[in-house]
């Protein structure tokens, strides 16, 4: 075992064994330690070289990751060299969708096979004609794209309820699409299209109009459905980020204007994550150099990164993964022959906040910037430079024409002998870099600071389930931070340029974003976060200066009541999950169930689900602590004897959870967001996906009626019955907002947003990586 291997913290070591070790179907181990992991990911991308040199560079490929140094994106290392027939890319933007039925299904189709193979998926719903436009042949109008983004979102959480990991899609539309004011407004419902990440594809035309207060026509096939104020639309799209952090906006001409294939391909569409903008059938393949482990001498005034360690480092990485463009499954054909007829990567950064903390410069400041700026510059230059050394050893892209390739796009604004050597030789890979969101694998490098994202947080607790169904608090600490520690002391005060994501402003981060962006090819996933109290005003002119800065989109989350809170500090640090209900603990703080008392009160309801002959009876006990009504236990019973097995399991399931105390609203989402590939059923008047959905709504019910849960599903951590008071003034017509966010894999409180995506501090979970 190597000494990184050894080094690995608690947290890494989990998500190595959950997320990227290889096991036996029985859950046997394969790799038997980290340094296995690596030989099986090495030998694996070292397949498509000559066999006399596979050895060779497979060790050389072996050096790369096995200091943490190259990190592949997380499918490469799941999924390379175990046999199984799955994809290394990450992420695809689908097939154009033609405006007809047989292809709109043929299209869900397509995503559905996609994602079943763990593949997020993009798609531009601009194609569709809007609702109520007339559908020739059949007398009818159309329902319009959102009905069919409300198909797709169903898909996917059916795909997710089959087993799958997780889904994770993108919906774009253009802006003068007839239908754009109702996709601004889509999430404004805090249960719909929760599988998508919204997007509105904004142009230099419309960015004009907005800046001379024109009218703006909203247009679909040569026919202008209505004409809106620009800064009127514009303002809607700005009022709705703010209000629920969606959509973001992608500056759509700017995307194709800087496109190296220009000359052969348009963009409509990004992964779901923004940093791959794609043409139909694109696909992203990711992987990040991790800057916090090539700083020599750090916390010095000789603090830096030797550029010609890290021009090697990216050579090896390009190679890498145009290998893996060559060994890959692909959930489509036409996936594999757009991935080889310009066979992109999108090689970034991670660890970005952590080297420049270790070279003393504040994130967000002039001179941090400047060195971001230079880091990137010289992994462009070294990976263009390898891509035109493998065009030599093996060929161009089949799709290379030195003219077309040369004449704008990023590949103009190349150094101009790097422009000379691809005229000559041509370049292996159309597109080489991107920075992506790398929240899971930067956890397993030891949690240095995410992507090109501020360090969150430099310490905080996180809670782990015990096998025997207890906790224990763990503490957690940023790689740079605990580097500090170690060099000057734990009473050691730290330097003004340890700074945090709560003290940075919005422009802090676009000027980091915009230096990086100079030297990407295609785009980088970031998030600026910004204060909840922020002004309208304030918060659009964020919008207005990331498009004056030259970059292709701009993504923002305001703490808000639909989406919930971006995690704080406060509760980052808490010994346990913010909120929580108290519970019985033992040593080092693990939970212990509470003891039942002899008699409970509770109530039983009746469910009539519509495709069973007989009723599910539900019977919710509680018990009393502190004043307070909490749900102790749950019995399903019913005479349908089909049900007998799973309704006893979930019983006992849900009841352990209940008796563990504190926050058990997940239960509720968990339930309803099952659903059943055979199709739900609608009951007084709503559409339930599943009859476990059902089950799901009735506890929920029952939770709001004690005063445990707000009628929106927020936790109540106060007078019971005061609670009760206001949920039923709230039942009147109050507005509900949405729980703040929580994981959906361990239940904590604990996602951060950052990187277009969220992830979890306490888990290590993400909808990206």
């Amino acid at each position: 075992m190597t000494e990184m291997a050894r080094e690995l913290s608690p947290i890494a070591r989990e998500i190595w064994d959950m997320k990227y070790r290889l096991k036996q179907p029985d859950g046997t181990p394969i790799d038997q330690t980290v340094d296995d992991t690596w030989w099986r990911v090495a030998r694996a991308l070292a397949q498509p070289e000559p066999p006399a040199r596979r050895e060779a560079f497979a060790a050389q490929f072996y050096e790369a990751m096995a200091g943490y140094r190259f990190l592949p994106a997380g499918r490469i290392l799941a999924g390379a060299g175990t046999g199984r027939q799955v994809t290394l890319f990450n992420c695809f933007v689908m097939g154009t969708i033609a405006d007809d039925m047989s292809a709109i299904f043929e299209g869900l189709r397509e995503a559905a096979l996609t994602m079943q193979q763990g593949g997020g998926i993009g798609h531009d719903f601009s194609t569709l004609r809007p609702r109520g436009a007339p559908v020739k042949g059949v007398g009818a109008d159309a329902s319009g794209p959102l009905s069919f983004m409300d198909v797709w979102d169903a898909m996917c959480r059916t795909i997710m309820s089959a087993g799958s990991r997780r889904g994770a899609m993108m919906a774009t539309m253009r802006c003068d699409h007839p239908d754009i004011e109702a996709f601004i407004e889509a999430k404004r419902d805090p249960g719909r299209l929760r599988m998508f990440n919204l997007s509105v594809l904004v142009t230099d035309a419309f960015m004009a109009a907005v800046r001379d207060d024109k009218d703006w026509p909203l247009v679909f096939g040569g026919r202008v459905f209505k004409t809106v104020e620009a800064r009127a639309l514009w303002d809607k799209i700005m009022r709705a980020t703010y209000d629920y952090a969606e959509p973001g906006v992608i500056f759509i001409d700017r995307v194709n204007a800087l496109n190296n294939l220009h000359y052969c391909e348009r963009i409509t569409a990004t992964n779901p994550c923004g940093e791959q903008p794609l043409p139909p059938y694109g696909a992203c393949l990711l992987g990040s150099i991790n800057l916090a482990r090539l700083v020599h001498d750090p916390f010095s005034g000789q603090a830096r990164i030797d550029e010609e360690e890290l021009g090697r480092l990216v050579a090896t990485a390009v190679r890498m993964m145009d290998n893996v463009i060559d060994v890959s499954n692909y959930p489509l054909d036409a996936q594999r022959q757009e991935a080889q007829a310009k066979r992109r990567i999108g090689l970034g950064v991670t660890g970005l906040a952590d080297a420049l903390i270790m070279c003393g410069l504040r994130y967000g400041s002039d001179a941090a910037a400047a060195r971001a700026k230079a880091w990137m510059a010289a992994i462009e230059r070294a990976a263009y430079s390898a891509s035109i050394d493998l065009a030599v050893e093996k060929g161009p892209f089949p799709l290379f024409d030195a003219a077309g390739y040369l004449a704008s796009g990023h590949a103009a604004q190349l150094p101009e002998e790097l422009r000379a050597r691809v005229a000559e030789h041509g370049i292996r890979n159309a597109l080489l870099t991107s920075i992506a969101p790398t929240g899971t694998i930067s956890l397993f490098a030891d949690n240095v600071s995410s992507g090109v994202e501020p360090v969150f947080s430099y310490s905080y607790q996180r809670r782990v389930l015990l096998p025997d169904g207890s906790f224990r608090m763990e503490q957690v600490s940023d790689h740079a931070y605990r580097m500090f520690r170690r060099l000057f002391g734990e009473d050691a005060e730290l330097p003004d340029h340890f700074v945090t994501t709560q003290e940075l402003s919005p422009r802090d981060h676009l000027v980091m974003e915009a230096a990086l962006q100079a030297h990407v090819d295609s785009s980088i996933s970031k998030t600026v976060n910004v204060p909840q109290d922020i002004s309208f005003e304030a918060f659009r002119d964020v919008y207005q200066l990331a498009y004056d800065m030259g970059l292709k989109g701009c993504t923002t989350y305001r703490p808000n009541e639909i989406t919930g809170s971006v995690l704080s500090v406060d509760q980052v640090s808490a010994s346990s999950s913010p909120g929580a209900a108290p519970a019985a603990t033992g040593p080092a703080g693990d939970y212990t169930p509470m003891e039942r008392d002899a008699v409970l009160p509770g109530f039983t309801y009746k469910l009539k689900w519509p495709d069973s002959d007989h009723a599910i009876y539900i019977t919710m006990n509680d018990i009393i602590r502190d004043g307070r009504r909490l749900p102790f236990e749950i019995f399903i019973n019913s005479k349908n004897m089909e049900h007998y097995a799973w309704t006893v399991a979930l019983t006992r399931m849900i009841s352990a959870v209940f008796r563990r105390g504190g926050d058990v609203s997940f239960v509720v989402e968990e339930l309803k967001a099952v659903f059943d590939p055979r199709g739900g059923q609608w009951m007084k008047g709503r559409y339930v996906p599943s009859l476990l959905a059902a089950i799901g709504g009735v506890i929920e019910e029952h939770m709001v009626d004690i005063g445990f849960l707000a009628p929106d599903g927020r936790f109540l951590d106060r007078d019971p019955a005061a609670a009760v008071r206001e949920n039923a003034a709230a039942a009147e017509g109050a507005s509900a907002a949405r729980a703040p966010a929580q994981c959906p894999r361990c239940g904590s409180a604990a996602l951060v947003f950052q990187e277009g995506c969220a992830t979890c501090m306490s888990c290590g979970y993400s909808r990206c990586s």
